[in-house]
């Protein structure tokens, strides 16, 4: 399974794609996805989420990139800190909170959860990332929060 076809085509949306020319931490978005694109070239899709994450720790580590597993953050209600916590698969460099998947498709549901994820680590940029799925390739939508909305794109590859 040759990874040029999804190389070229995350190349041609990073350099054609209007929001990517504005887009925060654009060196650092790229790299991940890249790393994500060589896991999948590896392992393909049918893995459960754990597998793709751990495999993500292995490459992170390889390249030398800081980050935290399983960060968590406190919600708090009227001034107290509820009892349960977020917990973001991962907050790469500080400052991208990034959320891995492994499901036929991606759901409003997962795309809240970054959303909330976001507001509750007052990150702006989140990475939301499809291992699995029938949809041929992976996945992946871009969170950004530039203070008046969110912005958001969706890449097959």
């Amino acid at each position: 399974m040759s990874s040029l076809p999804n190389f070229a085509n995350f190349v041609k949306f990073v350099c054609f794609n209007p929001f990517v020319s504005e887009l925060l931490y654009k060196e650092e978005i790229f790299q991940l996805v890249g790393l994500c694109m060589e896991i999948h070239r590896e392992l393909g899709k049918g893995h459960d989420e754990v597998i793709y994450k751990d495999a993500l720790v292995v490459e992170l580590t390889r390249a030398g990139i800081p980050f935290s597993r399983e960060k968590n953050y406190e919600i708090t209600h009227k001034g107290v800190i509820l009892p349960h916590y977020y917990y973001a698969d991962f907050v790469v460099w500080d400052k991208i909170l990034f959320e891995a998947k492994a499901v036929e498709r991606l759901t409003d549901s997962h795309i809240k959860q970054v959303l909330n994820y976001l507001a509750a680590s007052k990150l702006r940029v989140g990475l939301l990332v499809n291992f699995g799925g029938d949809v041929a390739g992976m996945e992946t939508r871009h969170f950004i929060d530039t203070n008046d909305e969110i912005q958001t794109r969706i890449t097959r590859m």
